[in-house]
């Protein structure tokens, strides 16, 4: 706490004050070694989160260390290791090993795919499976894991009215659906939350609750089964507050512009100011190889408005697996809405840290010597 402190320029009994409101969390497992605490929530800078991991088509260890390596030097908060592919836990585990950064991750996805090998198909994934690799995750030194709580039964029920035009794009989302309407039961996220908030609070996992129905089309944005997502996470996150578990809230990815402002004050309202963390919003549908710079403008929205934690887009959003330049390109993107916020006071609270970084000779006379060090 008092390392946060420093870094943004507050006192440590401010700091206090928040955490123990829920307006702010530290992710920082006590089994991650070497991790650099991080303050994420109300009156902080706006912290960057990077996404990497394999998939079934494209496994290179080697690369995506490289890639952790890249976005840690181009300036990210946080990573998350979102691998579906090779060896899961040995991806893991050497990712919380040469990450100096919170490392976040969705277990469902390694639980799912698993239940696919070991039984032929995810619906026959047991609750067993799925917290035993939480459980897992927790004591390897995972800071934070994305959990889809708040699709329940009654959610699905909505969705199924909704007419939406791309359904559910949320990859743990869907693995959930398909397993509730295959079984006939409650999401095991939401019908156990105990057990969930019991595992977190004794690694100190902060819960980020994932939003499983966000809409996936500027045409699914804020309908009836997000808010109905949103309304039990500002349920749960009460719960996990109780129970003196950390929690943030994952937003929306497609919202029109004129949107994005109202989604940030409803989820501040709704979750009792929990910290708000974005994927984008990308403001278009129609802009692959581009979608990080319609990323850099939703996200800029999201920030003004009162987001606290914005997750990268890269060229190859919607396409493929990030290059490693994609990589750097993204965290170089989405810094930038973090900087041009803060350059125009619309962050709450500038840490001393980016000001130092703005006042630098070779920042502020760089374009005068045609030497542009950011972008390198």
């Amino acid at each position: 706490m008092k390392a946060v402190a420093r870094e943004e320029g507050i006192s440590p009994e401010w700091l206090k004050e928040k955490i123990a409101s829920g307006r702010i969390v530290i992710p920082a497992n006590r089994n991650h070694r070497g991790v650099k605490p991080l303050g994420i929530g109300e009156g902080l800078r706006i912290k960057v989160n990077t996404n990497l991991g394999t998939s079934s088509d494209h496994v290179d260890l080697e690369e995506e260390l490289e890639k952790l390596e890249v976005s840690i030097e181009a300036g990210t908060d946080a990573v998350m290791d979102l691998s579906t592919g090779g060896d899961i836990d040995a991806i893991r585990k050497q990712i919380i090993c040469h990450s100096t950064v919170p490392v976040g991750t969705v277990p469902i996805y390694e639980a799912a795919i698993g239940a696919a090998k070991k039984r032929k198909a995810l619906a026959k994934m047991r609750v067993e499976d799925l917290f035993e690799v939480i459980e897992r995750q927790a004591e390897e030194g995972v800071d934070f894991i994305t959990v889809h709580c708040g699709v329940t039964r009654n959610a699905v029920e909505r969705l199924k009215k909704a007419r939406r035009l791309l359904g559910v794009v949320s990859r743990g989302g869907s693995f959930l659906i398909e397993w509730m309407l295959y079984n006939g039961k409650e999401n095991p996220l939401y019908e156990h939350y105990d057990r969930l908030l019991e595992i977190a609070k004794r690694h100190d996992v902060t819960l980020s609750l994932g939003d499983g129905l966000r809409p996936g089309c500027l045409a699914d944005a804020t309908d009836r089964p997000q808010v109905e997502e949103t309304i039990a996470l500002g349920e749960l996150t009460e719960r996990a507050w109780e129970e003196g578990v950390q929690v943030m809230i994952e937003g929306p990815g497609h919202v029109p512009l004129d949107q994005i402002e109202a989604n940030v004050l409803l989820e501040k309202r709704l979750c009792k100011g929990a910290p708000f963390y974005v994927l984008g919003p990308l403001v278009t549908d129609v802009s692959p190889g581009y979608d990080h710079i319609t990323c850099a403008i939703g996200g800029a929205i999201a920030g003004k408005a009162g987001a606290d934690f914005l997750c990268y887009v890269t060229p190859s959003e919607h396409l493929k697996l990030p290059t490693v330049e994609d990589v750097r390109e993204g965290v170089i993107a989405t810094r930038m809405q973090v900087m041009l916020l803060t350059l125009h006071g619309e962050i709450r609270r500038p840490s001393r840290g980016i000001w130092r970084w703005q006042r630098r000779e070779w920042l502020l006379t760089g374009r005068n010597k045609l030497n542009f060090p950011l972008t390198r």
